[in-house]
Protein backbone atom coordinates (compact mmCIF):
# COMPACT_ATOMS: atom_id res chain seq x y z
CA UNK A 1 0.00 0.00 0.00
CA UNK A 2 1.17 3.59 -0.56
CA UNK A 3 0.99 6.15 1.79
CA UNK A 4 2.17 9.41 2.34
CA UNK A 5 3.11 11.20 5.44
CA UNK A 6 5.85 14.13 6.90
CA UNK A 7 9.47 12.84 7.32
CA UNK A 8 9.06 14.92 10.91
CA UNK A 9 6.25 12.55 11.85
CA UNK A 10 6.50 9.99 14.24
CA UNK A 11 8.19 6.85 12.25
CA UNK A 12 5.66 3.90 13.20
CA UNK A 13 6.12 0.24 11.93
CA UNK A 14 3.15 0.17 9.32
CA UNK A 15 5.34 2.83 7.47
CA UNK A 16 7.06 0.24 5.81
CA UNK A 17 10.10 1.45 3.03
CA UNK A 18 10.13 5.02 3.89
CA UNK A 19 10.85 6.58 1.14
CA UNK A 20 12.11 10.90 0.86
CA UNK A 21 10.92 11.86 -2.76
CA UNK A 22 12.69 15.33 -1.77
CA UNK A 23 14.75 17.31 -4.34
CA UNK A 24 16.74 18.47 -1.51
CA UNK A 25 17.10 16.66 1.47
CA UNK A 26 17.66 18.71 4.04
CA UNK A 27 20.12 19.97 6.14
CA UNK A 28 20.25 18.22 9.52
CA UNK A 29 17.64 15.29 8.85
CA UNK A 30 19.03 12.40 10.53
CA UNK A 31 19.26 9.50 7.78
CA UNK A 32 17.19 7.38 10.33
CA UNK A 33 13.87 9.34 9.58
CA UNK A 34 13.69 7.59 6.43
CA UNK A 35 15.51 4.25 4.63
CA UNK A 36 15.80 5.61 1.12
CA UNK A 37 16.22 9.17 -0.51
CA UNK A 38 14.95 9.14 -4.11
CA UNK A 39 15.32 13.04 -4.93
CA UNK A 40 14.13 12.18 -8.53
CA UNK A 41 10.99 11.97 -7.16
CA UNK A 42 10.60 15.56 -5.90
CA UNK A 43 9.89 18.52 -7.93
CA UNK A 44 12.73 20.11 -9.98
CA UNK A 45 14.58 22.63 -8.59
CA UNK A 46 12.89 25.14 -11.10
CA UNK A 47 9.31 23.78 -9.77
CA UNK A 48 9.93 24.16 -6.91
CA UNK A 49 10.97 27.80 -7.02
CA UNK A 50 7.98 28.96 -8.60
CA UNK A 51 5.58 27.10 -6.31
CA UNK A 52 8.04 28.56 -2.99
CA UNK A 53 7.79 31.75 -4.67
CA UNK A 54 4.34 32.11 -5.57
CA UNK A 55 4.95 32.20 -8.94
CA UNK A 56 3.05 29.17 -9.58
CA UNK A 57 -0.61 28.47 -8.02
CA UNK A 58 -1.59 24.59 -6.95
CA UNK A 59 -3.48 23.50 -9.77
CA UNK A 60 -0.55 24.72 -12.44
CA UNK A 61 2.16 23.39 -10.00
CA UNK A 62 0.72 20.04 -10.00
CA UNK A 63 -0.16 19.72 -13.72
CA UNK A 64 4.08 20.54 -14.40
CA UNK A 65 4.36 18.35 -11.63
CA UNK A 66 2.60 15.22 -13.54
CA UNK A 67 4.32 16.11 -16.41
CA UNK A 68 8.05 15.93 -14.85
CA UNK A 69 7.06 12.65 -13.35
CA UNK A 70 6.90 11.28 -17.13
CA UNK A 71 9.70 12.70 -18.61
CA UNK A 72 13.45 11.61 -19.29
CA UNK A 73 16.11 13.82 -20.61
CA UNK A 74 14.68 16.98 -20.56
CA UNK A 75 13.98 17.11 -17.28
CA UNK A 76 17.91 16.09 -16.14
CA UNK A 77 19.29 19.08 -18.48
CA UNK A 78 17.35 21.39 -16.29
CA UNK A 79 18.65 19.90 -13.41
CA UNK A 80 22.07 20.76 -12.03
CA UNK A 81 22.77 19.03 -9.30
CA UNK A 82 20.22 15.12 -9.40
CA UNK A 83 19.25 13.27 -12.44
CA UNK A 84 16.24 11.51 -13.44
CA UNK A 85 17.57 8.77 -15.67
CA UNK A 86 14.50 6.69 -16.39
CA UNK A 87 11.76 7.57 -14.19
CA UNK A 88 9.03 5.93 -15.40
CA UNK A 89 11.10 2.60 -14.79
CA UNK A 90 11.32 4.23 -10.72
CA UNK A 91 7.48 4.73 -10.61
CA UNK A 92 6.72 1.36 -12.37
CA UNK A 93 9.02 -0.05 -9.34
CA UNK A 94 7.71 2.03 -6.28
CA UNK A 95 4.24 0.34 -7.74
CA UNK A 96 4.95 -2.70 -7.74
CA UNK A 97 6.76 -2.57 -4.26
CA UNK A 98 3.68 -1.05 -2.85
CA UNK A 99 1.23 -3.86 -4.22
CA UNK A 100 3.09 -6.25 -1.86
CA UNK A 101 4.14 -4.22 1.12
CA UNK A 102 3.42 -0.65 2.93
CA UNK A 103 5.39 1.91 1.09
CA UNK A 104 5.65 5.59 2.42
CA UNK A 105 6.27 8.53 1.13
CA UNK A 106 7.32 11.71 2.81
CA UNK A 107 8.66 14.87 2.46
CA UNK A 108 9.30 17.65 4.95
CA UNK A 109 6.05 19.85 4.80
CA UNK A 110 3.69 19.13 7.60
CA UNK A 111 1.15 16.15 8.13
CA UNK A 112 -1.83 18.27 7.57
CA UNK A 113 -0.35 20.14 4.00
CA UNK A 114 -3.35 19.26 1.48
CA UNK A 115 -0.72 20.87 -1.18
CA UNK A 116 2.35 18.59 -0.95
CA UNK A 117 3.68 17.05 -4.23
CA UNK A 118 3.86 13.79 -2.24
CA UNK A 119 0.25 13.02 -1.97
CA UNK A 120 0.05 13.79 -6.10
CA UNK A 121 3.13 11.07 -6.52
CA UNK A 122 0.85 8.60 -4.64
CA UNK A 123 -2.10 9.35 -6.61
CA UNK A 124 0.14 8.98 -9.89
CA UNK A 125 2.02 5.58 -8.30
CA UNK A 126 -2.00 4.11 -7.78
CA UNK A 127 -2.93 4.97 -11.71
CA UNK A 128 -1.84 3.68 -14.44
CA UNK A 129 1.82 4.29 -15.55
CA UNK A 130 2.63 4.56 -19.22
Amino acid sequence: MIKTKSVHSPIEPEDGLRILATRFRGRGLPTSRYDIWMANLGPSEKLLAGIQSGQLNWREFARRYREEMYQSDSLDKANASIKNHGQKFTLRLLQELGSREDVTLLCHCAEQEKHCHRHLLAKILTGRIG
